[in-house]
């Protein structure tokens, strides 16, 4: 299975984490889109402690489906960036799709470490190349066949077929477009996203609506969640469910949720100074996405910390809900929920 499979319509999009199980279905609804149903299930155990239980995986995946009561058998999914390969091919504007492909497996062979039989691999053209039209850029994606056969197989154990094995920074910068409201505003010219989740944060910065910078940092929420297990005498997945609903009890704000979040602003700053010690322009926004960013005054903090306007992420602000969604408890979610939006978009807009 390539990573660009295509060829299909809507779909339950889920978004696999080392602490959770994310699901989302969209559908058209005329020049938008509607939430059809969607769910957050914790694990009952951290997949980063216990890597590639596909049990575990499908066990949280058939939870969401009886919470949801989709109907859904086609599925969407997303390895994580960092076990992906991509490289910008320039070839000849001459070529043809078969003879793409054909010099794409022959130029592979210097991108991949290992041998083409242990790896999924696609490639997508991006067009012209900007400083010779007659040549074009094609992105060529390679994951080991393992990262997405462990996918395809926790789908496939809780009843689902997969239709689309995508990548998860691909998916994030596909949901980018639902952000319109912000990323094109005249006064956000230069703006940067921050996906800040349960063990990476991802940072990517926009220029005039076009990707300027990507970089990713081993920061998250799970040493948060961790600590809040211990503190709380909860279990893992009600800490988290909490967390991300921001109904914490307040006694807990100062000893636990305060030095966290004085973390997040140094990574936030960390983050943005790695951008712009190789750039000549700041950014004028910063938009934050993934879990941490439900955390309840977070954008407030980092605000008056940075000096720079902080939006939290809301891919659904523009679209209708269908009548049984809870629409608080969509929201307050929302952040999180990016790469879920990036996974269906890909199938309805086909």
């Amino acid at each position: 299975m390539g990573l660009f499979d295509l060829k299909h319509k809507k779909v339950l999009s889920i978004d696999i984490s080392s602490v959770a199980v994310k699901t989302l279905e969209l559908s058209k609804n005329g020049n938008g889109y509607q939430v059809e149903s969607f769910a957050v299930v914790p694990l009952n155990q951290n997949l980063s402690t216990n890597p590639g239980n596909t049990d575990i995986i499908a066990d949280a995946i058939k939870t969401a489906l009886i919470q949801t009561h989709s109907k859904q058998k086609k599925a969407a999914v997303a390895v994580s960036g960092s076990a992906v390969i991509t490289k910008v091919i320039t070839l000849s504007s001459a070529l043809n799709d078969a003879e793409i492909e054909e010099q794409i497996l022959i130029e592979a062979d210097q991108y991949v470490p290992y041998s083409l039989n242990e790896v999924n691999f696609d490639f997508e053209v991006q067009g012209l190349n900007t400083n010779n039209p007659e040549m074009i850029d094609v992105l060529f994606v390679a994951s080991r066949r393992e990262n997405v056969d462990d996918r395809v197989e926790a789908l496939l154990k809780a009843g689902l077929k997969t239709r689309l094995v995508d990548v998860e920074t691909f998916a994030i910068e596909n949901a980018f477009s639902l952000l319109a409201d912000v990323i094109n505003s005249k006064q956000n010219k230069t703006v940067a996203i921050l996906d800040i989740g349960a063990t990476v944060t991802v940072l990517n910065v926009l220029h005039n609506g076009r990707f300027l910078y990507t970089n990713e940092q081993e920061f998250g929420g799970k040493q948060l969640i961790e600590e809040l297990q211990t503190h709380l005498g909860l279990s893992y997945q009600d800490v988290y469910l909490q967390l991300n609903q921001a109904v914490l009890a307040a006694p807990y704000n100062a000893e636990v949720l305060t030095p966290f979040k004085q973390s997040m602003v140094r990574q936030t700053q960390r983050s943005l100074q790695f951008f712009i010690s190789s750039s000549t322009t700041g950014v004028d926004c910063i938009v934050l996405a993934g879990g941490c960013a439900s955390i309840q005054n977070i954008d407030k903090l980092i605000e008056e910390t940075i000096e720079t306007p902080v939006y939290i992420a809301n891919p659904f602000m523009n679209m209708s809900l269908s009548p049984e969604i809870n629409s608080k408890k969509l929201y307050s979610i929302a952040p999180a929920m990016m790469i879920n939006c990036g996974l269906a978009l890909r199938s309805l807009e086909l």
